[in-house]
């Protein structure tokens, strides 16, 4: 389990002196539904280059609590060809071949690519991939998702049973992806600020086949968490860190500070990832 740490401020003459008691963390089972590992630097998207290496990634998050994770491995592409839209997937299978029981990978389509996405849909099922995504579209070069090329990928994603992880677009977009496919079930990532994060908890009571999860920008906002479970229910949200472009560590201690129960924070930490990803 990760450890939690108790400042203490001691006056001296000039200064305060900084002590840290390592105390077990409360004992949550924590799965982590939004992340991007890599294998290659190229696809370490850590602003201030603190994670550096594979077993450095793994090593802060098992540090953290984190049992479980899932999500896509990410890199800018132009979009003008599928080959290292695939390339990435096999990254995904490489990384959990090397972590078994750690990562569930995360797969990409691209809208620029309809057929071959569908290929690589029946393809990755085969070997028990059932997530798709996070989906970063202006980082891999196309666009919106309710867009009619990408019926058949939706329709197909829908048969086969996977979550697809989405990067916020408009909501009326994503309105009409959760209104088209009512049987896909769309992880939407990142509550945003108030305006946003509203508006999403509105677009959840209209389409029961949606998800947030709480990763990014939202939750250093008091009280964020526990409104959503207020207003919607506990059973929609996900824990997520976004990690290594954001920090684990404080993710975490935003659910736990929350006023809620340990129940719902159970929930939110694990118990909705497992029903979501039939684990």
């Amino acid at each position: 389990m990760g450890l939690w740490y108790m400042a203490i401020f001691l006056p001296s003459a000039f200064k305060y002196d900084i002590v840290f008691t390592g105390k077990e963390s409360m004992d949550y089972e924590i799965i982590d539904a939004h992340l991007h590992p890599f294998l290659h630097t190229t696809c370490c998207i850590n602003q201030y280059q603190a994670v550096q290496t594979v077993e450095e990634f793994v090593t802060h998050l098992r540090q953290q609590g984190i049992s479980l994770c899932a999500g896509s491995i990410i890199r800018k592409l132009a979009g003008d060809d599928f080959t290292p839209v695939r390339e990435l997937n096999q990254d995904a299978l490489e990384f959990r071949k090397r972590y078994p029981g750690f990562y569930l990978p995360g797969i990409h389509v691209h809208s620029q690519f309809p057929e071959e996405s569908c290929q690589e849909l029946e393809r990755l099922h085969a070997q028990a991939v059932r997530l798709i995504g996070e989906l970063v579209p202006y980082y891999m070069g196309w666009e919106a998702y309710a867009v009619s090329r990408m019926n058949p990928v939706w329709d197909l994603a829908s048969q086969l049973g996977y979550v697809v992880s989405i990067h916020p677009s408009t909501l009326e977009d994503i309105e009409q992806l959760l209104t088209d496919f009512p049987q896909l079930k769309v992880l939407i990532a990142h509550p945003g600020e108030r305006a946003d994060y509203l508006n999403k908890l509105e677009l959840l009571k209209r389409h029961p086949n949606a998800f947030l999860d709480i990763c990014g920008t939202g939750l250093f906002r008091h009280g964020m968490l526990e409104y959503g479970v207020k207003e919607i229910g506990v059973d929609r949200f996900l824990f997520g860190s976004d990690f290594p472009v954001c920090s684990a560590a404080m993710q975490i201690g935003g659910v736990l500070g929350e006023n809620l129960t340990s129940k719902q924070r159970e929930a939110i930490f694990a118990d909705n990832a497992k029903r979501l990803f039939e684990l």
